[in-house]
């Protein structure tokens, strides 16, 4: 059965994005990208909030981010996506699929069908609000915390219910980076 993995990017204090939706202190390096590059092989699905989304699809289709980064872009733009929205205005990055009311039930289903991992990016809404739902949704949580303090800013998982988890590895980067991987407790 696949699982999916949610994987988000945080500071030392807890953000994963400024007051403003600045993302530009990322700590982003070679090593990164090349890790970046092995968790997309894990999968053949993309999830995204709409937010995301429309992040997603303003960057990866582009001639600068084919140019930038080819390899992470030929998989962004070649794998399937699923949006999990009811106020999107438009669909355009393709392949995509739409996922309104009961995403999680539907999300169930899709983990039951063949292929790759499906991985949630981003979105720390709706990473928070299926965490908070249960049901065994989310199966991994992957938080690579940045080595910068925010001071404020979007807190990370917001709004989840109190959810059980336990760490299953660490990384360390180079960068200081350090990548946290958790599973919902009752699965660890």
């Amino acid at each position: 059965m696949r699982k999916i993995f949610a994987f988000l990017m945080t500071s030392l204090d807890g953000y994963h994005e400024t007051s403003e939706g600045d993302l530009s202190w990322n700590n982003v390096d070679r090593e990164f990208l090349d890790f970046a590059l092995e968790q997309l092989d894990e999968a053949d699905t993309l999830l995204f909030g709409r937010k995301t989304y429309e992040h997603m699809a303003a960057l990866w289709p582009t001639q600068a981010a084919m140019q930038g980064d080819p390899d992470v872009a030929e998989r962004m733009n070649r794998f399937d996506k699923i949006v999990v929205s009811r106020s999107i205005p438009s669909l355009s990055w393709q392949p995509v699929a739409l996922l309104g009311d009961d995403a999680a039930t539907q999300l169930t289903k899709i983990k039951e069908q063949p292929g790759k991992d499906i991985a949630l990016l981003g979105s720390s809404e709706l990473t928070a609000s299926f965490l908070s739902a249960g049901g065994g949704v989310i199966d991994e949580v992957r938080i690579m915390v940045n080595p910068v303090i925010l001071g404020s800013g979007h807190p990370v998982l917001a709004g989840a219910d109190r959810t059980a988890l336990e760490l299953v590895r660490t990384r360390q980067f180079a960068s200081s980076n350090v990548l946290l991987t958790y599973q919902p407790a009752e699965r660890a």
